[in-house]
């Protein structure tokens, strides 16, 4: 039994979760017990009481944490400012997404002209009492007529399809379900769109049987992912099926129409890597078009490139002359230009850069692009030339992310948005036609109370223990003393070659301003922060390298001062959550709070569940022998020890650790959490006299929830207000108004 120090010592009653110890995994010869495989199956009644029995816990925890009301009171406050994402241009109208503030989902709105009357288009708020239900994707046909969007429920990634009428807002009649890693691509001539989806569950049954609560509770594996037309204004049952590989039934696939209306392209994936096949179907010498492909073979695609063995992206094309950003031979990416009757011929438009990563490049004003790099985790902009490559401009931006460039090639004006930890967001027009890029604030949003000021952003660069520099940012309020009495929030993700850009969060100004922390952003290997070989140097094998970067950024933070481990709270999210949980094992005495949101924990099965099998080409895969020695290494769910019998460190038990997850998680399975909260709760607390670990080990597990995306404003701002709470009373944070 553990008591919780922090919390007036009073005992905490941890729950009783049945241990089976008959189950075992024969690994190469290595047998792994897996008591807690019950836990799998989010259907028993057995697991439902067991969340029952953890979110009860968790809620007597949050109760005695004194600021966790008054963080809710100031996140809705602070949350309550309008926000803009960067508008896009269809046919001659524009469209773009708004929160007024508090509203639980953006709305889509429509103008006919810069200065015209906005209109909403759609909004989700009306689609669900609890604003659970999210806009997940949209796509306007090219002449403006039809938006076609997908809604998700309580966090699903699955989503159902609809279109609407968009000059007399009337939803039409079509609805496509089961779709999944998915976009929605409209042909030119409005008849209809590309979409991608599984097959259903049940394939006896109707796909609208399917209950919309419970899909994205499942676990089984997304298999057999498959390409498919859909005309306006006929059943699902009658969609043209346009791609599948029955004999590579883990592999995804994407397509996009070509901006001059011509091609189909189609994107196969293996798994996460930035590596794709590249296909193409010229749409314009199919005998009777589209339509003559009902009941006939799949689309007749020409295979580019048929190795996985690099990233091609489409950028534009003149005819049959394509543009593409590669990292074939370029770590950092470079941009190609070949001919489709001729590819044998690559022209190098530009080359790979010795520093700076080659992140996007977006066609505009029929022979310009905008070029945005990543040079040392901060964003540049230049307007280039299409054809040469050439440099044309410097576009001025302030230190930061550019998180979205809006541009069709037809138009000589363009979108920019743009962020930083104390810029809550800038929308740039950016006019070309004069020849000189005019580059103005088309929209800024504001936050009320938000003083820019008061804060500071450094970026520092601290050795990992292989002396390689890892870039860190360290964002607080100004004049940080370094005498070790700040608490700090270190953040990292390290995987999937994702890159952690500034960007604002309205949570962290909350945190900083009314509890003095100092937050931190650590850039480690695995992520894409300079390009494939950054990424590599955490991936695979060389997992552990993610954790000794993030170590070594906890230590830079107590060695200089900035804190010390009882005040310093680690936290990541999803591959971020393996982070946390790994580190935690590794080092329990660096840490004074740990949060682990929807974390990929068992190492050995997550390719088991859902979208998992995706993830072995960052992971590897227990069923392979070598690549099952790596794993068990740090897999979170299978190095859970007590400190106090450990000789190596001086840390008596574990810090105060949250662990958070939700119902409907079907990337992450909630099965992840649930087996590591009961394994640490057994291992620290509940199966030894020894009594000591006295910090709490608890979960949050969420309802109508899943891995982030679509979550309503208050679903943020009350797990926000938790989990910061109980970080605050871990660190003894005091709460400043």
């Amino acid at each position: 039994m553990g008591s919780l120090s922090v919390l007036e010592h009073e005992p905490l009653q941890y729950p009783h979760a049945r241990r089976d110890e008959s189950v075992l995994d024969n690994y190469h010869g290595v047998m792994v017990p897996d008591p807690y495989r019950w836990l799998e199956d989010p259907e028993s009644e057995e697991v439902k009481e067991f969340v029952q029995k953890q979110v009860n816990l968790t809620e007597t925890v949050l109760k005695k944490c004194e600021t966790r009301e008054k963080l809710r009171d100031s996140l809705t406050k602070l949350f309550d400012y309008p926000r803009y994402d960067v508008p896009f241009r269809r046919g001659d109208k524009y469209f773009y997404f708004h929160n007024s503030g508090l509203q639980p989902q953006r709305v889509l709105y429509m103008q006919d002209s810069l200065d015209g009357e906005p209109e909403v288009l759609l909004d989700p708020n009306g689609l669900s009492k609890d604003g659970t239900v999210s806009l997940n994707r949209c796509a306007v046909s090219q002449d403006a007529k039809y938006l076609a969007y997908g809604l998700s429920s309580s966090g699903s990634d699955w989503m159902n399809i609809k279109v609407m009428s968009i000059k007399d807002r009337i939803p039409e009649p079509d609805t496509l379900s089961w779709v999944k890693v998915s976009g929605i691509s409209w042909t030119h001539d409005s008849k209809g769109f590309f979409y991608s989806r599984y097959p259903p569950p049940n394939e006896g049954k109707e796909f609208a049987a399917a209950s919309e609560t419970s899909a994205g509770t499942e676990t089984n594996a997304n298999l057999d992912h498959q390409l498919y037309y859909h005309f306006l204004g006929t059943d699902q049952s009658e969609d043209i099926l346009c791609w599948r590989d029955p004999d590579n039934p883990k592999h995804t696939c994407m397509a996009s129409v070509t901006e001059d209306g011509k091609y189909v392209l189609l994107y196969i994936y293996e798994n996460c890597d930035p590596v794709n096949k590249f296909y193409y179907c010229n749409l314009f010498n199919l005998p009777n078009g589209l339509q003559g492909q009902k009941g006939r073979d799949l689309l007749p695609f020409v295979k580019l490139v048929d190795k996985f063995e690099a990233s091609y992206q489409y950028i534009a094309n003149d005819d049959t002359e394509f543009t593409f950003l590669t990292n074939k031979d370029a770590q950092k990416y470079r941009l190609i230009r070949l001919d489709l009757e001729e590819p044998s011929i690559v022209i190098e438009v530009l080359q790979e850069t010795e520093n700076d990563v080659l992140e996007s490049v977006d066609a505009v004003n029929d022979n310009q692009m905008i070029v945005t790099y990543l040079s040392d985790v901060k964003h540049v902009l230049q307007l280039r030339d299409l054809r040469t490559g050439s440099l044309l401009h410097h576009l001025p931006i302030d230190i930061g992310t550019v998180y979205n460039v809006s541009a069709r090639r037809k138009d000589n004006s363009l979108f920019i948005g743009f962020t930083s930890f104390l810029t809550p967001g800038v929308v740039y027009h950016c006019n070309l036609e004069s020849g000189t890029p005019d580059l103005r604030i088309f929209r800024e949003i504001l936050v009320s109370k938000f003083d820019r000021t008061e804060f500071q952003v450094n970026q520092v660069f601290i050795p990992s223990k292989d002396g390689i520099l890892i870039p860190m940012f360290i964002v607080g309020g100004k004049n940080i003393l370094l005498d070790g009495s700040n608490p700090c929030l270190l953040y990292g993700y390290g995987g999937f070659s994702v890159s952690l850009t500034p960007s604002f969060n309205i949570s962290r100004i909350a945190l900083m301003k009314h509890l003095g922390i100092v937050y931190c952003l650590a850039n480690i290997r695995g992520g894409g922060e300079y390009g494939e070989e950054w990424h590599k140097a955490g991936q695979l094998g060389n997992k552990q390298t993610c954790f000794n970067d993030f170590i070594s950024a906890a230590e830079y933070l107590v060695s200089a001062g900035y804190t010390q481990p009882k005040k310093l709270c680690i936290e990541g999210g999803s591959n971020g959550g393996i982070l946390i949980g790994a580190c935690i094992n590794q080092r329990p005495d660096l840490f004074g709070c740990a949060l682990a949101h929807v974390g990929v924990m068992d190492m050995l099965r997550f390719h088991k569940f859902t979208v998992g099998h995706t993830w072995t080409s960052e992971f590897g895969c227990s069923e392979k022998e070598e690549e099952f020695h790596w794993l068990i290494k740090y897999s979170p769910l299978h190095n859970v020890s007590r400190p106090w019998e450990r000789s190596c460190h001086k840390a008596s038990q574990y810090p105060p650790t949250m662990l958070l997850t939700a119902d409907h998680d079907d990337r992450v399975v909630p099965l992840h959490t649930l087996k590591l909260l009961a394994t640490m709760q057994y291992v620290l607390c509940t199966s030894t006299s020894a009594n000591l670990q006295n910090n709490p080990i608890i979960g949050r597990i969420d309802c109508k929830a899943g891995h982030g995306c679509g979550r309503p404003t208050q679903k943020v701002i009350d797990e926000t207000a938790d989990r910061y709470s109980f970080m605050a009373k871990m660190l003894g944070a005091a709460w400043v108004d």
